[in-house]
C-alpha cells in the first residue's frame, strides 16, 4: 500500500457534476459505504453498469434524472467550472489530516486532487406539494475526511440546487442505527420521520412480475 498523503494548511474542496471518468472511484466509493452499512451482501454494482445508467449518451440535464455528483479535495486553488457545484476552503493548519488512500483515489482530473466523497441523487414527486422534488440516494465521505463540514456542505449544495429550480422538497433515508447521521440531519433541520417504512421490492419479487401485465391482459379476454 502507497504511503499516506498528508494534507495541511490550506486545502480546497469542490463538489462537481461527474462523468464517465469517474466511474472507478465511484464504484469504489459504494463498496466502502455498503461495508459502512454492513451491506455488502446487497451490492453487485459494476462499472459498466454505472456507466450505462448514470452516464447516458445524449446526457439529461443535472438534476433532471440520476445526477452523480464528486467531492475532489486539493492542495491548491480549483478553479471554477461549469461543473462546479459547491466549493469551500478547509484549514487544516492545527490538524493536519492523512489520507491513506490518496493514491488510490487520484482525481481523474489530475492536480493533486483527491476524490474523497459522492452524491448521487434523481428527481421524485410530492402529490402533496403538487410539486417535483429530489430524491438523495446516496451520499458519502471517506473516513478520512470526515467531520470536517464536507457532509454539510454537500448536502447544502444538493438542497440549495433543489430551491433554486422550484422543487418543493428534498428527501433521503438513514438506517435506524446510525446516531451520528440522524443527529447530523436534524441539526441541519431535516425532520427523521419514526413512522415511515420503505417497501421493496428487488432481486426474484420483482423477477416474478415479469410478464404479468400480459398474464393479467389474457385472463380479461
Amino acid at each position: 500500500m502507497a504511503a499516506p498523503t498528508t494534507f495541511s494548511g490550506d486545502v480546497w474542496a469542490e463538489l462537481r457534476l461527474a462523468d464517465a471518468r469517474d466511474v472507478p472511484h465511484i464504484h469504489s466509493l459504494i463498496h466502502q459505504m455498503a461495508e459502512f452499512e454492513l451491506l455488502t451482501d446487497l451490492f453487485a454494482a459494476t462499472h459498466e453498469l454505472l456507466t450505462s445508467t448514470l452516464f447516458p449518451s445524449p446526457q439529461p440535464a443535472p438534476f433532471t434524472s440520476f445526477t452523480a455528483l464528486i467531492l475532489d479535495l486539493s492542495p491548491s486553488p480549483i478553479p471554477a467550472s461549469a461543473d462546479t457545484i459547491a466549493s469551500r476552503r478547509l484549514d487544516l493548519s492545527a490538524s493536519p489530516l492523512a489520507d491513506p488512500e490518496a493514491a488510490a483515489f487520484a482525481s481523474p482530473r489530475g492536480g493533486g486532487r483527491v476524490t474523497s466523497g459522492f452524491v448521487i441523487c434523481f428527481p421524485n414527486y410530492s402529490t402533496f406539494l403538487a410539486k417535483p422534488g429530489l430524491y438523495v440516494e446516496d451520499i458519502f465521505v471517506r473516513a478520512p475526511w470526515r467531520r470536517r463540514g464536507l457532509g454539510r456542505m454537500m448536502l447544502s449544495a444538493v438542497a440549495g440546487r433543489a430551491a433554486e429550480i422550484g422543487m418543493g422538497r428534498v428527501e433521503w433515508c438513514v438506517l435506524d442505527w446510525n446516531k451520528n447521521a440522524i443527529d447530523f440531519y436534524e441539526g441541519m433541520g431535516a425532520e427523521v420521520f419514526q413512522q415511515w417504512r420503505i417497501c421493496r421490492l428487488t432481486g426474484a419479487a420483482l423477477d416474478k412480475y415479469k410478464g404479468s401485465q400480459e398474464e393479467d391482459a389474457g385472463k380479461a379476454k
